[in-house]
This record gives C-alpha cells, structure tokens and sequence, in this order.
C-alpha cells in the first residue's frame, strides 16, 4: 500500500518556509526556461505546491492551459488562488503521482519542480514511464532539484543539507523518500535527452530542461 505524505499543513506556510531556508533560490530554479515555455499548449505540472510556477507561466503564455497534479488538496487550492483570473485555464487533479493515469491527455510541456525528491529511484521510473505516455512530439519537460554535487563541497556542505531536509519533512509530512533518486536514467528511459542544465549555490539546486530525443529543438 502506498503511503501518501500529508503536505496540507504546510500548504499556508510554504513559501515562507522555503524564503527562509534558501531565499529566492528555489524560485530561481522553477523558473530559469520559462522563456521556452511561451509557446506550449497543454501543461502537466506536478507538485506545484502553493502555485507559484503555475502563476507565473499562466502570466507569461496566454494560451496554455495547465493540469495540476497534486496529492494534496489544500496545495491545489492555494494554486488556484494564485492564478486569479487565470484559473479558468487550470485543471486541477489530486492524486498521487505514482497513482496518476494520463488518460486521453497529451501535453508538450511537463514540470516537475522540487517534486521528484519525494520518491524513489524505481518510482520515479514509474512516474517517467507514465509522463513520457502523454506527452507530445517534441515535449519539454523542466526539472527544478536539489543535488549533491562530487565535489567537497557536495560532501561536507549539500550532502548535510539535503539530509537535514528530509528528516524535517519526514517529521512534517511523513515523507518516505530519505535520499535523492537518480531521475536522469528515469527519463532517458522514457525517451527525453537533457538539453539544458544550470546550477545554484554551488550546485545544491539544479534546473534542467529536457526535450524527446528524436526533436531537435534547439536551446538558444
């Protein structure tokens, strides 16, 4: 049976947590291609948290219409707040992502923001598997992460720091994943060829943007 953490409680305090923890850097992170992003019809965007990338890619295209996955609901009502008069292209579904079924949907943008620290290794092949089903010819799909770099600063500094956040939100939320996964093979497998990364703070944070590997979109 599968155990889904409870991110309800948080969901009126999240950007106030992440503010004093890490500043404006995760923000950075979610939102480094949105440039790219302007011309994308249909959005999956899985947990969002509070929306604030949902926000901010309603504003910047004026056509997407976005489905918004999350397990839970209070994050997905803070979301819809967020998006204002835009909510009326928002579609929000609950639901955890390693129960999640794509349907008839096809999207040609996926994000996945601070998201797919939440799991495992092989279920985040699962959930790869099942995003690289719906998605279009030619999709992005935009990662935000934390990483532990090789390096001694990934040792003595990031490797801490990712610890130090796991064990606070197996305590808030009863979350089972205590270590990053390897979601580079995970989306390889599903058929997307990383096309861009960037790095902050000394490659704790990383955003990435990938696209199917027979499109070649170029990245400029």
């Amino acid at each position: 049976m599968i155990s889904t953490p409870d991110f309800d409680p948080l969901a009126h305090i999240y950007r106030w947590l992440e503010w004093i923890t890490f500043g404006p850097y995760l923000h950075r992170c979610r939102v480094a291609f949105l440039p790219r992003m302007r011309t994308a019809g249909r959005a999956l965007v899985m947990g969002d948290g509070d929306g604030r990338f949902t926000q901010q890619l309603l504003a910047a295209n004026p056509s997407v219409e976005v489905h918004a996955v999350d397990s839970s609901r209070a994050m997905l009502d803070q979301l819809m707040r967020r998006a204002g008069k835009n909510a009326v292209r928002v579609h929000t579904e609950q639901v955890d992502a390693r129960l999640w079924k794509p349907g008839n949907h096809r999207y040609d943008l996926v994000a996945t923001h601070f998201f797919l620290d939440c799991f495992s290794t092989s279920e985040v092949e699962r959930i790869a598997t099942q995003i690289g089903s719906a998605t279009e010819q030619g999709a992005l799909w935009a990662i935000s992460d934390f990483h532990v770099p090789d390096s001694l600063f990934g040792r003595i500094v990031a490797l801490p720091v990712v610890k130090l956040l796991y064990l606070g939100f197996r305590i808030l939320t009863g979350l089972g994943a205590m270590s990053l996964p390897e979601h580079h093979p995970a989306l390889k497998t599903a058929g997307f060829v990383c096309r861009e990364r960037t790095e902050l703070l000394g490659g704790l944070l990383i955003a990435e943007l990938w696209s199917q590997a027979d499109h070649q979109h170029s990245i400029r």
